[in-house]
């Protein structure tokens, strides 16, 4: 399994000149959650630790190597992004879009192999998606789509997985099933971190919280040691309450 890096990493966010260098890393095992209010550069950051943006200071590397000098195939291999917002590049089918997981795998004009169907399969039935497999992507609600780009990180299996607002359009049932899903990928080895805006699930289900504030500031670490009232107070400028519900910290507005 691998092993994702943030070496004085400073991230390019508009309007703001400088931030605090992160330096931490996501081992194989951990479950990270990315907190903070809007426009703080949570998106930003997943984007840059995923090689998409180039950081204005600093490095990210995946084991011991510099994104940049990875070979884009053998990245995609390692490293899955769910983007928070997607658009329909070209009329395609759950299935079809599913199996994209696949791709990097293969070869110029390769087909795909069995294995790789029965992983979609395996995908479409574990996001609940086998009824809409013939469907059209471009006919699905939101919600149906954010399962559909879960499915297809599932189908490619990499070792690292970046997921930005990962419950974006879900319904309840869906949201604890996305978490548990993440939760067991971490459980399997896989290193995970998702930016979220629903403090209580990362509260739930993170074992890692980054939070990142409006001025640049930051701090990271375990999730007990990041669930203090003061702190999560100053990062959304909000007072909360906390409690303990079935034994997770659950978090409300004091007024």
């Amino acid at each position: 399994m691998s092993r994702l890096e943030a070496k004085g990493l400073v991230i390019e966010v508009p309007g703001r000149d400088s931030g605090r260098p992160l330096d931490f890393a996501i081992e194989p095992g951990q479950l990270w959650g990315v907190l903070g209010p809007n426009g703080v550069g949570k998106t930003t950051l997943l984007h840059t630790l995923a090689g998409l943006k180039a950081p204005r200071l600093g490095e990210v590397l995946l084991d011991g190597t510099p994104l940049p000098r990875r070979r884009r195939k053998r990245l995609a291999q390692a490293l899955g992004v769910v983007f928070q917002e997607r658009q329909d590049g070209f009329p395609a089918t759950v299935s079809e879009t599913v199996l994209i997981g696949r791709h990097p795998f293969l070869s110029p004009w390769q087909q795909e192999s069995a294995e790789d169907l029965r992983l979609t399969e395996a995908a479409l039935a574990r996001l609940e998606l086998g009824d809409l497999a013939t469907r059209l992507v471009s006919q699905l609600s939101g919600g149906e789509r954010q399962r559909v780009a879960i499915a297809t990180i599932l189908t490619q299996a990499p070792a690292i997985w970046l997921a930005d607002e990962p419950t974006n359009h879900l319904d309840l049932r869906h949201q604890v099933a996305v978490m548990e899903l993440l939760a067991e990928q971490a459980g399997q080895g896989r290193a995970v971190l998702l930016c979220v805006h629903d403090l209580n699930l990362a509260a739930r289900w993170c074992d890692h919280l980054l939070l990142l504030y409006p001025d640049g500031e930051a701090c990271w670490g375990p999730a007990d040691a990041m669930l203090v009232p003061e702190a999560l107070e100053r990062l959304y400028g909000q007072p909360l309450v906390s409690a303990q519900v079935n034994g997770s910290r659950v978090f409300v507005p004091a007024n």
